[in-house]
């Protein structure tokens, strides 16, 4: 009898002890096929290593996990994914489900809901902790429209250069890691200022925090 293949898991977080201890939770039943820190490594690793799901955080460093989903599906790949995350808030789940995401569960829930959320992953599913659930639904039915908070209103590449500033990089090292001008990093950051009614660099950093671009 052939054994049935096991479903490979790509497990995208950048804290290592968070990472050690998802690896002995999913052992028993999935392959590991690879660790990555950031978000940009998580969208490479997806295209080379060809997972059947991934289990990411969304607070990444350089992409956060949600841009990470957005370009993926951007580059058509529908690998399915959970987000794993400390976000109590519900705009992040609702976030990230509109992004495509086919789970969201609280890091402090993982042993008990990471495996089913993963497995109803796999069977086409989506998995909304139960903890958020009614919030969430809440939130959609009151504000139907996508993007129902401020940071849907900026672009991705505009939440690119937001997560790269408020990670403490010059205008010049933003251009150099997205292939851009620096003039059109600040271009970027002057727009993102008019579109959200911020007047100054550190309400912009202010703003990246409190949406989970980058931890407080």
């Amino acid at each position: 009898m052939i054994p049935t293949r096991r479903p490979r898991v790509l497990l995208a977080d950048d804290h290592l002890l968070v990472a050690e201890a998802l690896k002995s939770l999913l052992a028993p039943e999935f392959d590991l096929v690879g660790v990555v820190e950031d978000g940009r490594a998580l969208v490479e690793a997806a295209g080379t290593l060809r997972p059947d799901v991934i289990v990411a955080d969304i607070t990444m460093p350089h992409l956060n996990g949600i841009d990470a989903l957005i370009q993926l599906r951007q580059g058509g790949d529908r690998v399915p994914v959970v987000f794993l995350t400390m976000h109590r808030d519900a705009s992040f789940a609702r976030r990230a489900l509109e992004a495509g995401a086919s789970g969201f569960v609280l890091k402090h829930s993982a042993p008990a809901e990471l495996v089913s959320a993963i497995r109803a992953a796999l069977e086409g599913k989506t998995y909304l902790t139960p903890q958020l659930a009614g919030e969430v639904f809440e939130s959609m039915r009151e504000s139907p429209e996508k993007g129902g908070d401020s940071l849907g209103s900026l672009t991705p590449r505009q939440r690119e250069v937001l997560q790269l500033a408020a990670e403490g990089q010059s205008a010049k090292q933003i251009a150099a890691s997205l292939s851009i001008s620096p003039r059109t990093v600040e271009f970027h950051k002057y727009q993102m200022m008019e579109t959200l009614g911020l007047h100054s660099n550190a309400e912009l950093i202010h703003f990246a925090i409190k949406h989970g671009l980058v931890e407080r």
